[in-house]
């Protein structure tokens, strides 16, 4: 059941880097902003609301700036008014690439993208261009302990796993999005150490390349990652 994107793994170990500096505070505050914006401040209610809550808590954000970006989001607080855009096109190689942000000015966050993409042999395209090419997942991360794909599978027998991967005791769990939250209570609930649980865009088909290319085309996602308006970057490299 192995195949999930290396770079997913890549970028989440660059995101608990990230943490240590404090720079991914930001990004989750906007992403909370926006959540609670959309369906209300009450975690319990709002169930976007409470994965990036969680995903806050595993960064160890302060509570203190945690309630304060959900009432931005809500209007308690005076704040910059943030929306959601996402950008698409092909990469390096001709990979395909989501690029997820949070903005408070799209004509700076398209140029910047464009920049990034036209500079490394890339091309920015239109809305549909590569989209139809994921489809949105429950995502969650463990530290494997030593399981295999098998130990994992067997645990998680009475759910519908799509896709079960471990890299450097890392393991990669994708289900239904419906069933995030369920997977993850009974992974936390076997002792397992969750990493991160979210939704994201996983590729339905993913490529490969040679050893120099790909690392032509992770230089080139990193840049994408290093923008400040940027949530996420997704492909459908292997």
């Amino acid at each position: 059941m192995s195949g999930h994107s290396k770079w997913a793994n890549i970028k989440h170990r660059k995101s608990a880097q990230d943490a240590k500096k404090g720079k991914v505070f930001t990004r989750i505050g906007k992403e909370i902003t926006i959540a609670a914006k959309e369906g209300g401040g009450n975690p319990d209610a709002n169930f976007r609301l409470r994965t990036i809550i969680d995903k806050a808590r595993e960064a160890n954000m302060p509570a203190d700036n945690i309630q304060r970006s959900i009432k931005r989001g809500t209007g308690e607080l005076p704040g910059v008014s943030y929306e959601e855009q996402l950008y698409e096109g092909y990469g390096p190689e001709s990979v395909a690439v989501l690029v997820a942000c949070v903005t408070d000015n799209k004509n700076r966050t398209v140029a910047e993208v464009r920049r990034v993409f036209n500079n490394n042999g890339g091309n920015l395209a239109e809305a549909g261009a590569v989209s139809w090419m994921f489809e949105k997942k429950g995502v969650i991360r463990i530290n494997a302990g030593g399981l295999t794909e098998d130990d994992l599978l067997e645990q998680l027998i009475d759910f519908g796993i799509d896709d079960i991967d471990v890299d450097d005791d890392i393991a990669t769990i994708t289900v239904n999005p419906k069933q995030l939250e369920q997977v993850k209570k009974v992974l936390a609930d076997s002792g397992h150490k969750i990493e991160s649980a979210e939704l994201e865009f996983v590729a339905k088909n993913s490529m490969g390349l040679s050893e120099d290319k790909e690392k032509k085309v992770f230089d080139f996602l990193e840049k994408l990652e290093d923008l400040d308006d940027v949530q996420n970057v997704y492909t459908n490299l292997k």
